[in-house]
């Protein structure tokens, strides 16, 4: 094996994946400016009620519930580069408006969630297409690294985008600017994305027929070693990651922290995600399914003992453990499950995945949010981690009967076609 292939940031030789990893820094860390510019904004317009937060929360992912299946298909079907210009720039369209209103002090809390419904409806296309892009960059081999790599500069944006839009709030007296400049960083994916080589993506031929959001999930359906750990992500997804909502609850309302203070809170749990994302760089192929469960559970328990935190500095610590444990549970099922799918499916298995993972905020939202209204903004961390406890338990249960089963790890049969036509693979 050579030194190049042994090295973590491996992926980074392939120059169109240079080029997305440099777009994405940017606009990632613009995106997380802006979501803790928009729960604060929030929480101003409303007197810190966890219902507003919850609403616009649900608003956000809404079309994510709704339409990510489509874009999935979407993602199978056209060239996903093309697709990702398109989102990009929609995106920038809808933050600046937003900015706008605000710098005008015109916004009113309806604005709000208008903006994130239809930032919403963007990332149905932009999230699944995006995820299925990494392999045309990189090929197969690379793609657990490439895959872990992006992970890692989400998170790095994750930990300078909070901070910085903390400390922008709190110096320029709004939040204007900070969405303003959100709205500028998506040009730089929609410039890395331009200049890319589109000779030296690894595209699949192009499809014999239309593809077809059913196929995908008889797909899944089919595979007892994909549908375990999807389902598992509904249920951790669905309780246990409402950070969005939960952490600001629990900065203002309990330990009554500034923006400032609001922003290193986020920003420590961002930083667990990046050493996890770092750690998975290591991984060289498929992770087992135990490896998935291992992982939620003890997820489940750190986000429980984040909300039994006694202060400020130790809910600092134990976000950190949880930003690790969440992120190391992502990766594992995400890479369990599209490096167990057959090429031709992948985008629309993994908009199941986005669907499941980031579609159930809408409800996950209301229900954590309505809990944390009623019993104080700990009970949100108590009521997600206890949930995802119980989820893993029954995940390794049926793990078990899965492992006893044919191998899981053989090659992926393909479902019947129902199209009428010869099964090929699906050009994006």
């Amino acid at each position: 094996m050579t030194r190049a292939w042994a090295h973590p940031f491996r992926s980074l030789a392939v120059r169109n994946f240079r080029l997305f990893a440099a777009g994405q820094v940017v606009s990632v860390a613009g995106t997380w400016m802006m979501v803790t510019a928009q729960d604060w904004l929030v929480l101003e317009l409303t007197g810190d009620s966890g219902t507003a937060l919850g609403v616009v929360t649900a608003a956000q992912f809404t079309p994510l519930l709704l339409l990510t299946l489509y874009g999935g298909r979407l993602a199978d079907r056209y060239d996903k580069r093309v697709l990702l210009v398109l989102a990009n720039l929609a995106s920038g369209v809808l933050a600046l408006g937003l900015a706008v209103l605000v710098l005008c002090d015109a916004v009113r809390l309806w604005h709000i969630g208008l903006f994130a419904l239809g930032l919403g409806v963007v990332n149905a296309v932009e999230v699944p297409t995006r995820m299925s892009f990494v392999s045309e960059l990189v090929g197969a081999d690379l793609l657990p690294n490439a895959s872990a790599l992006s992970a890692a500069y989400f998170n790095v944006a994750r930990i300078a985008g909070p901070a910085l839009a903390g400390l922008l709030i709190t110096g320029l007296g709004g939040t204007g600017p900070v969405m303003a400049a959100n709205a500028a960083s998506y040009l730089a994916t929609v410039v890395g994305l331009r200049a890319m080589r589109p000779g030296e993506l690894h595209r699949p031929p192009r499809p014999a027929a239309r593809p077809r959001v059913v196929d995908g999930l008889r797909h899944v359906r089919a595979r007892p070693d994909l549908l375990l750990p999807v389902c598992l992500v509904a249920v951790v997804g669905l309780f246990g990651l409402n950070f969005q909502l939960t952490l600001p609850l629990l900065a203002k309302t309990v330990f009554h922290a500034d923006a400032a203070a609001f922003g290193l809170l986020t920003s420590c749990f961002a930083a667990g995600s990046l050493l996890a994302a770092f750690a998975t760089t290591a991984r060289r192929g498929r992770p087992s399914g135990r490896q998935v469960v291992y992982s939620a559970l003890v997820f489940g328990a750190l986000e429980a003992a984040t909300g039994w935190a006694p202060g400020y500095a130790a809910a600092a610590a134990l976000l950190f453990l949880t930003g690790f444990a969440a992120l190391y549970f992502a990766q594992a099922a995400n890479h369990r499950i599209q490096l167990g799918s057959a090429p031709e499916f992948r985008g629309r298995v993994l908009a199941l995945y986005t669907l499941i993972l980031q579609g159930s905020t809408p409800l996950g939202a209301l229900l954590v949010g309505a809990l944390s209204a009623r019993l104080g903004a700990r009970s949100g961390f108590w009521a997600g981690g206890l949930v995802s406890l119980a989820a893993g338990l029954a995940a390794w249960a049926a793990e078990r009967r899965v492992r006893d089963g044919p191998d899981p790890d053989g090659p992926p049969p393909r479902p019947p076609d129902h199209s009428g036509t010869d099964r090929r693979a699906i050009r994006p």
